[in-house]
């Protein structure tokens, strides 16, 4: 099977996370409300939920950049929302267990990825960013605290601002990258 030609200037944007488990579903709801948003043409936006084996699937079709939206715990206060560029050696946070509340976690995603690929012509994202929130409970249940929710807002724009900076073909990575976006 041919894949179409890689087009560098395309983004997916996927939200990650159980909705069943309180702030776990920060990426759902934030994608969700992303969606609602007018989009720049070059980017996609998908609810993947828990769903990591379709994320790295729909990855084949050729992204350039991959943004995952998750609860991300990293020990700051609930509802600090972190953007995280991840390294060129492929891991993204090997001190803590980020965005691994699904069974498979973005590491394990994107080394599926690299199997995929293997043999197709297709290639991973060349840059992939993390939006993250600080979740104040992953416990079972539906919804988000209240600090979560109202993070969602602030993830958002955040997104929308790097969607924007794509459509400058901006390859500076943003002045928040590993540290709060408050």
């Amino acid at each position: 099977m041919t894949r179409p030609e890689r087009n560098n200037d395309r983004i997916l944007v996927a939200g990650v996370g159980n909705i069943f488990l309180g702030d776990d579903g920060f990426g759902v709801e934030t994608v969700r409300r992303l969606a609602a948003e007018q989009l720049p043409e070059h980017a996609e936006v998908v609810d993947i939920g828990v769903r990591g084996v379709h994320l790295a699937y729909q990855l084949l079709d050729g992204y350039d950049t991959l943004v995952l939206v998750d609860a991300t715990a990293r020990g700051g206060e609930p509802g600090t929302v972190y953007l995280i560029e991840a390294d060129g050696a492929g891991g993204i946070e090997p001190r803590n267990a980020l965005l691994d509340g699904h069974r498979m976690s973005p590491d394990a995603v994107l080394a599926l990825l690299e199997t995929l690929c293997a043999g197709t012509g297709a290639r991973p994202p060349r840059r992939i960013l993390v939006v993250g929130c600080e979740p104040a409970g992953v416990e079972e249940g539906i919804g988000l605290s209240p600090a979560v929710g109202a993070a969602v807002p602030e993830a958002v724009r955040l997104i929308m601002g790097l969607l924007r900076d794509g459509e400058q073909e901006s390859s500076a990575p943003p002045a928040a990258v590993g540290e709060a976006a408050k």
